[in-house]
């Protein structure tokens, strides 16, 4: 079986949006600056070379990482990584993701091995300059219901506890009775072991999730020089002042962003943007400003201020200003030396959105690559698939399509009764003649007659259909096994199972088996055999 074969176009698992943006369909070319390739990665170093100046913005940076990194044991690429951001001639490659516990779903491997292995691509081609992959941790999120758990062998490990600021601060007192409950189900076995004291040396080492997931995310990567960043930081925020006083004085991304949604409304819209694109936060609050008469409001909370009150206090706390959904993406880009952002089909749809708000508030605007999508499978469910003559195109397909294609094939004779539907409109069409040459009130009658004898066959095509399930239930249930093995919930992989589960198997060497056959400006989906 190829192990390549299946275009993300093809795959069923992508909106129509994400569809024509890899085909690069006219209608969606004004909503993005270039689309990925070398060629135009050379264009967007030369126009971001030429907005992002000074050296204000990469020392704050470059301080800002090395106070981050002072109390973890950071690879000495990683470390290179750092200093070279102070080089006007280094540029970023960007990644985010929220901080999963565990790090949630596998698609979060793929982000991250997608954004190092663009910076190598790019290094190749241009040697004189300084590539460097960043994932952002997006610690200031506070939607904990979506990254409180992750899912092992088809079981949801859940950690219950409550938050109510961003999750970045949130506490990890009490996961250690999480711990002893999934380290009973990991069992034992040195692969198990090296899970154990993984989570263990994240989480119950470290006081905060951004603490712990930045703990993870470097052992896992930090030997290919990832740099992790947590822009709940004041430094950071007081660059981008400029942006949320423009945004608490005028609402900009608000206008520009309700005129794009407007021009991109035959897709779904992925996010709508709120008239003021910020919130308050402190250690247990993030909750969103609103404008009312004049006065800035804390909604659910007793604050307000009046304008000057509020830009007093931008000036001297910029921390206790957090950007949306629509507006964080401004400030990544105000503060690093990005050239791409990289992420999964709901991030570029809302990223599409954003175009006309970055070109209004004058900043480069990113290239914007999806991120490489995967499935792992076994070489003994490779082995399954050819002995029941399955393709990978077949596997992914819809499972009441896959079982009614294979129940065709697998029939020693047609169920599709194609030829005798034709046959019988043929009959038909000689009796709509004759009521047209006679009495025309008989055609009601004709019709009606054509389609009882219509519906007839297609009933009997369906109990035909159902007859030969039965008969070949046996090796239906072994094909759609197989296809729940690779698709739990009938969703894809990347989306269910978290990397432990692979890890058990194949330890320290799965992330160098997910890096080799990943390849970040190819749109194909890959099946990686382990």
């Amino acid at each position: 079986m190829p192990t390549d074969c299946i275009s993300y176009q093809n795959s069923g698992y992508f909106s129509s949006m994400m569809n024509d943006y890899l085909n690069q369909n006219p209608n969606l070319q004004s909503f993005y600056n270039r689309f990925p390739s070398l060629e135009n990665l050379e264009k967007q170093i030369l126009e971001k070379q030429e907005n992002f100046k000074g050296n204000a913005k990469r020392e704050i940076l470059v301080s800002v990482l090395e106070k981050q990194y002072s109390k973890i044991n950071a690879s000495a690429t990683t470390l290179s990584n750092i200093k070279l951001l102070n080089d006007s001639n280094t540029f970023t490659i960007t990644t985010g993701h929220q901080l999963n516990l565990f790090s949630g779903p596998l698609y979060f491997l793929y982000k991250i091995i997608t954004t190092i292995n663009l910076t190598k691509e790019l290094k190749i081609k241009f040697p004189s300059r300084n590539f460097v992959p960043i994932y952002w941790m997006a610690t200031e999120d506070h939607d904990f219901e979506e990254i409180n758990y992750f899912n092992f062998k088809g079981q949801k490990f859940r950690w219950n506890t409550e938050s109510f600021g961003p999750v970045g601060r949130l506490s990890t007192e009490g996961l250690d009775d999480f711990f002893e409950v999934f380290a009973q189900e990991l069992g034992s076995g040195k692969n198990a072991e090296s899970i154990k004291k993984l989570f263990q040396e994240s989480y119950l080492n470290h006081s905060n999730l951004a603490d712990a997931t930045r703990f993870l995310a470097n052992a896992l990567f930090g030997k290919y020089g990832l740099v992790i960043l947590d822009a709940d930081n004041a430094e950071l925020k007081r660059t981008f002042i400029p942006y949320i006083k423009e945004e608490l004085l005028h609402q900009t991304s608000y206008k520009k962003v309700v005129e794009t949604t407007e021009k991109l409304k035959n897709y779904f819209i992925q996010v709508n943007p709120r008239k003021i694109n910020l919130f308050f936060v402190e250690d247990n609050l993030r909750e969103r400003i609103i404008l009312e008469n004049g006065i800035y409001k804390v909604n659910n909370a007793k604050i307000e201020f009046s304008e000057s009150e509020i830009l007093e206090l931008l000036e001297n706390h910029p921390e206790k200003f957090s950007p949306n959904v629509i507006m964080r993406p401004l400030y990544q880009e105000v503060i690093l030396p990005n050239l791409c952002y990289i992420g999964g089909g709901g991030e570029i749809a809302y990223w599409l959105e954003l175009k006309s708000f970055f070109e209004e508030v004058k900043v480069t605007f990113p290239i914007l690559l999806l991120r490489n999508s995967a499935l792992l499978a076994t070489a003994k469910q490779v082995s399954k698939a050819d002995k029941l003559g399955l393709t990978w195109k077949d596997l992914f397909s819809k499972q009441s399509d896959l079982v009614n294609a294979k129940t065709a094939q697998l029939s020693e004779f047609s169920i599709d009764f194609s030829i005798q539907k034709e046959h019988l409109n043929k009959q038909f069409e000689a009796l709509f003649e004759i009521s047209n040459h006679t009495d025309k009130s008989f055609l009601g009658a004709v019709k009606a007659q054509e389609a009882k004898q219509i519906k007839g066959l297609e009933n009997l095509e369906k109990r035909l259909m159902k007859a030969q399930k039965r008969k070949h239930s046996e090796t239906l249930e072994r094909i759609t096994d197989l296809q729940n093995e690779l698709f739990p919930n009938q969703s894809l992989q990347e989306r269910q199972a978290n990397f432990s589960e692979f890890y058990l198997d194949y330890g320290s060497d799965l992330i160098e088996k997910l890096m080799l056959p990943l390849k970040p400006l190819d749109t194909t989906f890959q099946v990686i055999v382990l």
